[in-house]
């Protein structure tokens, strides 16, 4: 399928189903998830209201993901600080921060593969991959790092010293993605 510049108009009836005007059929939450994945432009709009409800059926996608499987990639800190930020005067500047800083990612996650594919091909040191996660930890590191600063140019509060239960849970994340870090390599060693 051909990508063009108008997006695809997906339509949710009442019934909560939801017509895809493109192919002329029904699909589902993760029907559209996969079109996300493959860089498809869609649209959802109230079939009755022609409203559009993008956003709110985009969010009750990552709910389902979220829930779905054990791995969530919003860490329980991360949501706490999004939450703080609605109703606030950050509220405003935090959409296209988001938006910039996964840009970003997207980016320097496409630049290490090729660095990587590159640097070691199909060799069994490229295979290992215990190098690119230490890379990629940094990297998550250097943009948490920017992230605290852009907020703290923006709200004075944020120099305001952390209680104990944020920095505690903000360990317990970061304990826990190393442990997810060294599940997946250890997945990888047994592949290797």
């Amino acid at each position: 399928m051909a990508k063009n510049d108008s997006p695809i108009t997906i339509k949710k009836y009442a019934n909560r189903r939801l017509y895809n005007t493109g192919t002329s059929t029904y699909v589902t939450l993760d029907d559209l998830a996969v079109m996300v994945k493959k860089g498809e432009n869609f649209i959802v709009q109230d079939a009755k209201s022609g409203e559009d409800i993008t956003h709110s059926v985009l969010t009750q996608i990552i709910f389902e993901q979220e829930s779905k499987t054990g791995n969530t990639l919003l860490p329980i800190s991360f949501l706490r600080q999004l939450i703080s930020f609605y109703g606030d005067q950050m509220q405003m500047v935090v959409p296209s921060y988001l938006e910039h800083s996964m840009q970003a990612f997207t980016e320097q996650q496409s630049q290490m593969r090729e660095q990587i594919n590159k640097a070691f091909g199909d060799t069994p040191i490229g295979k290992n991959l215990q190098m690119p996660m230490q890379l990629v930890e940094e990297q998550v590191r250097r943009n948490t790092e920017m992230f605290h600063k852009a907020m703290q140019m923006f709200s004075p509060f944020m120099n305001a010293p952390q209680p104990k239960e944020t920095k505690k849970a903000e360990a317990k994340d970061i304990d826990e993605l190393k442990e997810q870090l060294r599940a997946l390599q250890s997945k990888l060693d047994n592949l290797g």
